[in-house]
């Protein structure tokens, strides 16, 4: 799966993410559906820039930017931290679902 449309539209009628997906899209998948605490146990375990990007965006939702910001370096992106947290989600996900 590559369209964010037909990703959206699983999170919306399913219970669970596809386990053939990596694990970052997995999680960017329970973030959609509002369980940040599996989103985030995954995110956690993926010590890439690609993990600490998502994990940086999972403390936005948190609402500990201080943290964010940790991971926002981590992953060598630039903070968030004015951006509404719907556009980055699918910032996110549009990349993970072209480049796994």
């Amino acid at each position: 799966m590559n369209d964010i449309d037909d990703f959206i539209s699983h999170v919306e009628k399913e219970d669970a993410p596809s386990s053939e997906w990596s694990e970052l899209i997995q999680a960017l998948w329970w973030a959609k559906k509002g369980k940040w605490e599996k989103s985030h146990d995954l995110a956690q375990e993926i010590e890439s820039e690609d993990g600490s990007w998502v994990h940086a965006y999972l403390h936005r939702v948190e609402g500990d930017v201080g943290n964010a910001g940790y991971w926002y370096r981590r992953a060598s992106k630039e903070p968030k931290t004015n951006e509404d947290l719907d556009v980055e989600w699918k910032e996110l996900a549009q990349y993970f679902l072209l480049h796994g």
